[in-house]
């Protein structure tokens, strides 16, 4: 029997086609098993690619879109004009605005179901998270979330103004603001403030210091006017990362034109209204060593009593207490923040009123304890005299009042009080 020896050549010829053919069947063993039992590709949802699922899954999701602001994790918000949710291609159903507390924020959505808004203002350097949920033509449902803080106090200003809103004052009462931080962009927060008048009298701006703005007409408010002043400050940067927060408008109505003149050298005060004397008033004002001011002043404050403490103004004895201190003073009407006052004495003789200026710098009327006689001279100028009524001093031998003591911004004239506007 003939044997044939198989030559290393041709082995390996042949091991090589047997590889070949092992990994053509390895290749569609590879294929064959990415099916299923079904014949079909597993994860393809029935032969689809995968855009073609990613756009069906499109056509199954609301088309509305939410957007809620402030942008989600904003800080500084305002607390006025910032907070909205608005919806696109949709209705808004539902709209949640909580503190971090959980207080629910009052708020409504609009005719149109496209927006939402808090009903009031919010509060500063709070956290509030907000949930809105919306539904577009085919009522398929979206929702979205966000939160953001409010502007803290350290930035942001507010200004306590006078007067009051809905009050009646006389026609010397300038619409006076303190900042509660130092303004150093006063043109910015000055154009934030208009004040106007029904009389159609020019009011012009005055800047005392950095935190005071006063706001008058060249001559005193016109009798039975109404004053508007409008803030726009919500978002006035009125110093380096310091923004305003208020908006709103305040009117108040101006009364009978009552100008009061005092004249320490006839120790008399004659009250006139419309320009007519209607009383003549003894008093008494500060003697020779502690003369009043001069100085047209406005009437910022009435008590019916108050304590007065000569120490409290830098009268006082050698012991450092006060040279004066009495407890119910009557009938007092603040003419200074330095404390110059207007009011009933009870302690001093009924001679002294019209002959004698004996006081440490006020003003005194003849007056009885406890403030109820309505019949003293104190008594009948304080039922007839209005926050902001304008009290003349004259002929004390003293320095006129500083116009920043208290609302005496009358003592500057027209051009000077033009040139403290910031614009």
């Amino acid at each position: 029997m003939e044997m044939r020896v198989m030559t290393d050549s041709k082995r390996r010829r042949r091991l090589t086609a047997v590889a070949a053919l092992l990994g053509g069947v390895l290749v569609l063993s590879a294929c064959n098993d990415s099916k299923g039992a079904d014949g079909k590709a597993s994860g393809d949802d029935g032969g689809k690619s995968q855009a073609q699922v990613d756009e069906a899954a499109a056509k199954k999701a609301s088309q509305a879109e939410i957007t809620i602001s402030p942008k989600d994790g904003s800080n500084n918000a305002s607390i006025n004009n910032a907070a909205q949710v608005t919806v696109q291609k949709g209705t808004l159903t539902d709209v949640s605005m909580k503190s971090a507390n959980g207080t629910e924020v009052p708020g409504d959505i609009s005719s149109d179901k496209t927006s939402w808004k808090p009903s009031g203002q919010l509060e500063r350097a709070t956290l509030y998270k907000v949930t809105a949920t919306a539904q577009d033509s085919e009522g398929r449902i979206a929702h979205e979330n966000g939160s953001f803080t409010t502007v803290s106090p350290a930035n942001s200003f507010i200004g306590n103004f006078t007067p009051d809103a809905g009050s009646t004052v006389g026609v010397g009462m300038p619409v006076t603001f303190n900042f509660d931080k130092a303004i150093t962009n006063k043109a910015a927060v000055q154009k934030g403030i208009t004040v106007t008048s029904s009389s159609g009298q020019e009011v012009v701006g005055h800047w005392f210091g950095a935190n005071r703005l006063d706001f008058r007409p060249q001559n005193y408010w016109q009798e039975g006017s109404t004053v508007t002043f409008k803030l726009a400050l919500d978002g006035v940067e009125g110093a380096s990362g310091v923004y305003g927060v208020q908006q709103k408008t305040v009117q108040f109505h101006i009364g009978r034109n009552q100008v009061s003149f005092v004249d320490a050298k006839s120790k008399e005060m004659k009250v006139t209204q419309d320009g007519k004397v209607i009383k003549t008033i003894p008093i008494s004002a500060g003697a020779p060593e502690h003369k009043t001011y001069q100085g047209q002043m406005v009437i910022s404050e009435k008590f019916t009593q108050t304590r007065m403490n000569g120490a409290t103004v830098g009268f006082t004895d050698d012991d450092g207490k006060g040279e004066y201190d009495i407890k119910d003073v009557p009938h007092a009407m603040r003419l200074s923040s330095s404390g110059t006052f207007i009011h009933g004495n009870y302690w001093g003789a009924p001679s002294v009123f019209g002959s004698v200026n004996t006081s440490h710098g006020c003003v005194g009327l003849q007056d009885k304890k406890g403030a109820k006689d309505p019949n003293t001279p104190a008594a009948w100028f304080y039922a007839h005299s209005l926050i902001g009524d304008v009290v003349v001093v004259s002929n004390t031998g003293d320095k006129t009042v500083q116009p920043d003591n208290g609302l005496n911004g009358w003592n500057l004239d027209w051009a000077q009080w033009k040139a403290g506007s910031a614009v």
